[in-house]
């Protein structure tokens, strides 16, 4: 009976923070299920504080993260980038396309995907706005490159330090996994996604006229990242959890700038979505409870025996059935669930690579199938526009699918010897 309720619970909770009733935030929904799990005695609090402390890494990457990417919209940098990519379009409505899309991915390469989806979105508005387009497929680049672009590095995207854990590969062997598979990921996201929106996009835009100046702030903010970026690297390079040197990076950026530009730091800590922390917090908490019931024992087991019989089948399905999952559940459950199967079987860093894949890129297909999707719509409604599950899945069930298909074949490939 007590496995029932914390199923019960747990599901509960992670359709509330999906679904948001009563636009109550997903945070308070993770949080009160944590809570109910313990007050009920469905999990000890010493098991529920050793989950929360599983997520150390993660947190601090994300605070991290966070400052920075609020640091570069503060400054200017988000909005200059649009504006650079508008005056490059030279009033073509495609060649903008392309170029919003290659701004997109680095930022997501660079910055999560929850940068490109929370601070690209409006400046990426602005642009459309401002050169007369109709802004939805440039926003909708925003949504898709920040799944599509997320696993070029581990930096990408805070799920794969979610799946990973402990076991997060060094920077040139991860290269070594998921440069190619990336490649496809970013170049076949292109093509059908220009496919479905050619309609929309006018092939004349209005002029931008001169390039504006790099605002000096924006400056420093983009040296800032370019030397985020640099000693990330190195930690991964160095297989150093990446937690600590992001949140260093970012508290020092913010203070470097706030001292050169003699202003106040404490402002930019007010617009920083510090409730992401308790969220991942209590999902952390309610997937080490459902895994306390003995429900991923069968899938432990399951992925252990076909990884020894069929690997490269088992990458396929194993990312297929991630990135299905993700759209059930959200990307973050299915990546701490992924986790747990992943180390519970033993398998390899290759096909948990898998299923890093199937979460990162799997939540094309939904609105509802990763935190920096909701983000986004979040965004894009604060600026009067809107899209239904619908017609997002109308989109992405042209778009997902084949590109998960194709970029999972190349990463299967390779993992054949």
């Amino acid at each position: 009976m007590s496995h029932v309720a914390t199923w019960l619970i747990a599901a509960v909770a992670v359709i509330g923070v999906i679904t948001r009733p009563k636009n109550w935030p997903e945070a308070w929904w993770a949080v009160s299920g944590a809570l109910a799990l313990v007050a009920f005695s469905l999990i000890s609090p010493m098991a529920a504080l050793g989950a929360v402390e599983k997520g150390t890494d993660v947190y601090l990457f994300l605070i991290g993260m966070m400052i920075l990417a609020e640091l570069a919209r503060r400054e200017g940098l988000f909005d200059w980038l649009a504006a650079y990519a508008l005056v490059h379009a030279r009033g073509s409505g495609n060649r903008l396309f392309l170029l919003i899309y290659a701004v997109g991915t680095l930022v997501t390469i660079f910055l999560s995907n929850d940068a490109t989806a929370v601070v690209l979105t409006p400046a990426v508005y602005a642009v459309a706005r401002h050169a007369k387009a109709p802004p939805l497929p440039y926003l909708l680049i925003c949504a898709f490159i920040a799944n599509a672009a997320s696993f070029v590095l581990p930096i990408s995207n805070p799920a794969n330090l979610v799946v990973f854990g402990d076991q997060m590969p060094p920077l040139r062997e991860w290269l070594g996994e998921f440069a190619a598979a990336s490649a496809v990921s970013i170049l076949l996201t292109y093509v059908l996604l220009l496919m479905t929106q050619r309609a929309r996009i006018s092939s004349t835009i209005a002029p931008a006229g001169e390039l504006p100046p790099l605002p000096g702030g924006a400056g420093i903010a983009a040296a800032a990242i370019a030397a985020t970026a640099v000693v990330l690297l190195a930690a991964s390079a160095m297989a150093w959890r990446l937690g600590p040197p992001t949140c260093i990076a970012g508290l020092t950026a913010w203070l470097a700038i706030s001292l050169l530009k003699r202003a106040s730091p404490w402002p930019i800590l007010g617009k920083i979505s510090w409730s992401v922390v308790p969220l991942v917090a209590g999902l952390f908490v309610l997937v080490q409870a459902v895994d306390g019931t003995g429900a991923f024992i069968g899938l432990i087991h399951e992925a252990s025996v076909q990884a020894r019989q069929a690997p490269a089948m088992t990458a396929l399905m194993g990312g297929g059935l991630a990135a299905l999952a993700s759209n059930l559940i959200n990307n973050l459950p299915m990546g701490l669930i992924g986790a747990t199967v992943a180390q519970g079987a033993g398998l390899s860093a290759h096909l948990t690579g898998a299923l890093v894949i199937g979460v990162d890129l799997g939540p094309n297909l939904s609105i509802t199938g990763s935190l920096a999707t909701l983000l986004w719509l979040v965004a894009i409604r604060r600026e009067a526009e809107d899209v239904s599950a619908g017609e997002f899945l109308s989109v992405g069930s042209v778009v997902m699918p084949l590109t998960l298909l194709a970029t999972l074949a190349v990463f299967a490939c390779q993992g054949i010897h």
